[in-house]
């Protein structure tokens, strides 16, 4: 194991006492900034408190939680507490289920706040000064891309930022650039590797990549195991965490520590309060409960957001202070298990995505990174869904298909306890992702407005 890495080790090694006490300090001073500015102020109104009446960590149990729903009401620039004038770009949500969401960044936010939050994501899954980077998270009004291009910077990396996309190119560049890192969708790294391969690369000799920072959706286990076997002897695969509302990629990031059990460090507490609250009475859990993150942004200028629900499931660590690399103050999490709103029923069973990637990626002949969830109906229960795979190898007989079909069928009938419908068609048929995949498609349903 490599030496332990800090971005701000004053901060990072502090117990949790510690940074509690910076929490209450920036929460009240938060209050008394909103107290200020309309919007906000109606908000507080809605549980009759007041931004001030944020005097203390307990208070914030009773502030109203903020969603998507909120912000486009106030549309277009909700909740923005900085002048226009004030504000240097603008990022937002992606749109998927419905118009996209604006938020504002002020210089401070761009070269201080993002800077000391990104550093020390970047520092903790093991990126250091030097290091060349193959960056490839979308720019534009994303944050992704704007978020690891200031993170690495102020690492003092070499970036290169390709983005998205260029997969021919980007094959050749990690062998003749010898890049040591990348920031990427794990799905589209695993992209890169069949494409190698279809050009006799050897990723695992031809390649250089020590470590990579993966967001923009959660992987299981079993596929991370995969991908670091393609990849040259040591590399780690590290799951990050993070939301266009908390502030970008800021919220959670895995150590070499943390890695190894998949779990990450709820690593900027000290400018991101993160509750992890059971959705139905929004009471924090205990160590070891699964709920769902919410959080609290204390040093954003523009557009801070209080008790902003992310409608991620997460399993809140059953020993969170306790990981080697000593940032005991900063608990850990599970990997993403899921979204509120994807979570599926199915004749009573509660299944997630997750849960299916899991047993794809176990199942011989089935293609990793490439599959989708149909579902026909838009009702809470289902009585149905539909699974499509792709077999591995080429064009695939009638009867090749069949075995993936049988395979997949029976696991998934033995992991989840229901039958599900699995189809299977040939290698590079489905849909690949550069970014943020979309697993579920309920064919069929009206978009939300």
């Amino acid at each position: 194991m490599e030496a332990i890495q800090y971005a701000h080790p004053a901060i990072e090694c502090l117990d949790r006492d510690g940074i509690l006490a910076i929490q209450e300090r920036k929460l009240k001073a938060l209050g008394e900034r909103l107290q200020g500015h309309p919007e906000w102020v109606r908000h507080f109104q809605k549980a009759d408190m007041s931004p001030r009446d944020l005097g203390n960590l307990d208070a914030l149990s009773s502030v109203p939680t903020l969603d998507k729903a909120d912000l486009r009401a106030l549309y277009p620039f909700p909740m923005l507490t900085a002048e226009l004038a004030q504000v240097r770009r603008f990022v937002a949500t992606s749109g998927t289920s419905g118009m996209p969401v604006m938020f504002g960044l002020t210089d401070r936010d761009l070269s201080q706040l993002l800077p000391h939050q990104m550093s020390r994501i970047l520092r903790a899954a093991g990126i250091v000064a030097g290091d060349r980077v193959y960056q490839g998270y979308g720019y534009g009004l994303w944050f992704g891309g704007l978020g690891m291009d200031i993170g690495l910077a102020a690492c003092g990396a070499v970036n290169f930022p390709i983005g998205p996309g260029r997969g021919d190119l980007v094959v050749k560049w990690l062998s003749d650039h010898a890049y040591t890192a990348c920031t990427v969708s794990p799905l589209w790294l695993m992209t890169l590797v069949n494409l190698a391969k279809s050009q006799n690369i050897d990723p695992r000799k031809a390649w250089k990549l020590r470590v990579g920072v993966f967001g923009g959706q959660s992987i299981s286990a079993a596929f991370r195991d995969q991908l670091e076997a393609e990849m040259p002897p040591g590399f780690m695969a590290q799951n990050n965490y993070g939301t266009t509302e908390a502030g970008g990629p800021v919220v959670a990031q895995s150590c070499p520590y943390s890695h190894d059990v998949d779990e990450m460090h709820l690593i900027n507490e000290d400018t991101i309060i993160t509750e992890v609250v059971d959705p139905a009475t929004m009471k924090r859990v205990g160590p070891g409960e699964v709920g769902e993150i919410v959080v609290t942004t204390l040093d954003r200028d523009a557009s801070p957001v209080i008790r902003w629900r992310t409608r991620d499931l997460v399993k809140l660590s059953a020993k969170p202070y306790d990981c080697p690399c000593g940032r005991a103050g900063l608990p850990k999490i599970g990997r993403i298990i899921g979204r509120n709103d994807d979570m599926l029923k199915v004749r009573g069973v509660i299944v997630f995505p997750t849960q299916i990637e899991d047993i794809i990626a176990e199942t011989e002949g089935a293609v990793k990174e490439a599959w989708q969830i149909y579902i026909d109906s838009e009702h809470q229960i289902l009585e149905e869904i539909t699974v499509a795979v792709e077999r591995r190898g080429g064009a695939s007989s009638i009867q090749e298909k069949q075995d993936v079909q049988q395979r997949l069928a029976h696991a998934l009938h033995s992991r989840l306890g229901i039958r599900v419908t699995v189809e299977c068609h040939d290698e590079g048929s489905l849909p690949r992702y550069e970014g943020k995949a979309v697993r579920v498609h309920r064919r069929g349903a009206k978009p939300e407005k």
